[in-house]
């Protein structure tokens, strides 16, 4: 077996198999009716009957949750775990699954206290100096109390409610766990991995039950638990449509390719640290989400855009911000390349919170793993030629006679727009022209406001003529095309890691002790005068 060279050869040559999965999925537990103050008044008129508008009347729910809470400990013989600061509660957690030996139930149930946005009542005044209620949105301290459990279906879970109206919960899950019971019960051998698979005899099989995972099976486990655990609100509040809901706070997706051997991973991510790492600190490097942040204004942009290679110990790991989304790849127990993308806020791709909107949160997410490992794989294998460069670089003339001007390798804006390409290209829905002059002006050191909309259709159309973009049908957003892809990274790579370096080796005349390059040049140089002069034609 020949070792792999390149990132294309480990990708297309040295996994033995792949799944792609929904990783661990992080949701809000969430009564809609009651996130905002006017609609805990109409609970509080409504089912309670009170007229005062205050908080203080719910404080005997929650003292009767709270009750409820350490009978249910107490009569089902649980552990009780106060946790403390600093305390990692997976280490606890991780503890008593190892001593738990049936198919499902509940480990311990925790308490902490955590900061939690709630409602609270303050005294007001009217315009006679009369006192009255009012319920405004805050922050406090509360407990919260966390249930791990074991589900048949799902593995290792917990929920977290908040000991303070109206109750809101966290629910936690592991998609890889759900899909090993899954092939468990559907007599699929495998051998686990931490949060992944390190052998399957049927991967397609196995691939397909970890694309049924969605919505619907999340809803039935929560709906199974919640009648099950200790829950705040009655019987007739449920009835009168006060029920919890589920909302996506934080979902990963996976992408784990097992490999052949150790070495291979090993070489893949040497040869990803070699081609991405540029004149910067190998530990924390810009790659592709180069672009400037508005910190202040009405378009404020949330979140980092950064690439970052971190080693810790031996093992890299690579690490890519997009806004509030992070793509991370790494070597998992030195048997399998891992990446996966971790959405923190739906709204980075103008998709909604809620449960039901998760089967497009899933293509986003594998669809950038699977398009970092073709940038990857692309960057490895460029190609260039004489009629490959001429296509970009030269002047076209349309069908038309028209007369495009080329994108030439010398001008400072052609290297803007190519880097931005490479930008453009791990945006699942492409970009606008708006979106080209955020990335160009500060890439030319300008203000965004000091290019006009007319400049960045002048450059949308030489980047589309020579094929490097193409228009998305029936809108005005346009995504980078492969051959655009393979071009940017050739060229851009070229220019800043050959010719500018090579250039600034070669032309400092003041360096006391001259780069190889230089000396190599001055060498030539000498042996050249010196072949001159032997063969008299120094004169």
């Amino acid at each position: 077996m020949t070792l792999p060279r390149t990132v294309a050869d480990v990708l297309s040559d040295h996994v033995t198999f792949e799944v792609e999965c929904i990783d661990r999925m992080y949701l809000n537990v969430y009564v809609p009716q009651l996130q905002f103050p006017l609609g805990l008044v109409g609970y509080v008129h409504r089912q309670l009957g009170l007229p005062v508008a205050s908080t203080a009347p719910l404080a005997r729910i929650t003292d009767a949750f709270v009750t409820a809470v350490h009978r249910f400990a107490h009569d089902h013989n649980l552990p009780w775990v106060d946790f403390v600061k600093g305390q990692r509660k997976d280490d606890v957690a991780h503890q008593h699954l190892a001593r738990f030996t049936g198919t499902e139930g509940v480990l311990f149930i925790g308490r902490a206290q955590e900061k939690t946005p709630l409602c609270r009542t303050e005294k007001r005044r009217d315009a006679d100096g009369n006192a009255y209620p009012w319920i405004v949105k805050t922050t406090g301290v509360i407990n919260q109390f966390y249930f791990y459990c074991v589900d048949d279906d799902f593995g290792p879970f917990f929920l977290k409610f908040c000991s303070y109206f109206p109750y809101n919960a966290k629910l936690c899950i592991n998609g890889h766990e759900w899909a090993k019971r899954q092939a468990a019960h559907a007599g699929i051998g495998f051998t686990a991995l931490d949060n992944a698979f390190a052998a399957v005899d049927d991967a397609p099989t196995l691939q397909a039950i970890c694309d049924t995972l969605g919505p619907g099976q999340i809803d039935a486990l929560l709906r199974k638990w919640l009648a099950r655990l200790p829950h705040p609100f009655t019987a007739a509040d449920r009835a009168a449509g006060y029920r919890y809901d589920l909302s996506v706070l934080q979902a990963e997706f996976s992408l784990t390719q097992m490999l052949d051997r150790p070495v291979s991973g090993r070489i893949f991510f040497e040869q990803v640290i070699r081609d991405n790492l540029d004149l910067g600190r190998p530990d924390q490097v810009g790659l592709v989400f180069d672009r400037r942040l508005m910190r202040t204004g009405p378009r404020a942009t949330p979140g980092r855009f950064r690439t970052r290679i971190i080693t810790d110990g031996v093992t890299p790991s690579l690490h890519i911000d997009y806004k509030h989304t992070t793509v991370k790849q790494y070597h998992k127990e030195g048997q399998a390349l891992r990446t996966e993308t971790t959405i923190n806020n739906t709204g980075d791709f103008q998709i909604g919170k809620r449960l039901t909107n998760l089967p497009a949160l899933r293509q986003i997410g594998t669809t950038a793993n699977r398009r970092l490992l073709g940038v990857q794989r692309i960057s490895h294998d460029p190609a260039a030629g004489h009629a490959a460069f001429t296509a970009v670089h030269d002047p076209l003339t349309t069908s038309g006679g028209q007369r495009i001007p080329g994108l030439r390798f010398t001008d400072p804006r052609v290297h803007a727009l190519l880097s931005a390409l490479l930008v453009f290209r791990l945006l699942p829905h492409g970009f606008t022209n708006r979106d080209l002059r955020d990335i160009l002006a500060p890439l030319l050191g300008r203000q965004p406001a000091t290019m006009t909309s007319g400049q960045m259709t002048y450059d949308l159309r030489r980047l589309r003529l020579h094929g490097l973009i193409e228009r998305i049908p029936h809108t005005h957003r346009y995504q980078v095309t492969d051959a655009g892809l393979r071009h940017a990274l050739f060229l851009t790579r070229a220019y800043n890691r050959l010719l500018r370096t090579g250039m600034a080796e070669l032309t400092d005349p003041h360096s006391n002790d001259p780069p190889p390059l230089r000396r190599a040049a001055t060498a030539y140089e000498t042996a050249i005068n010196q072949l001159a002069e032997h063969a008299g034609l120094a004169a």
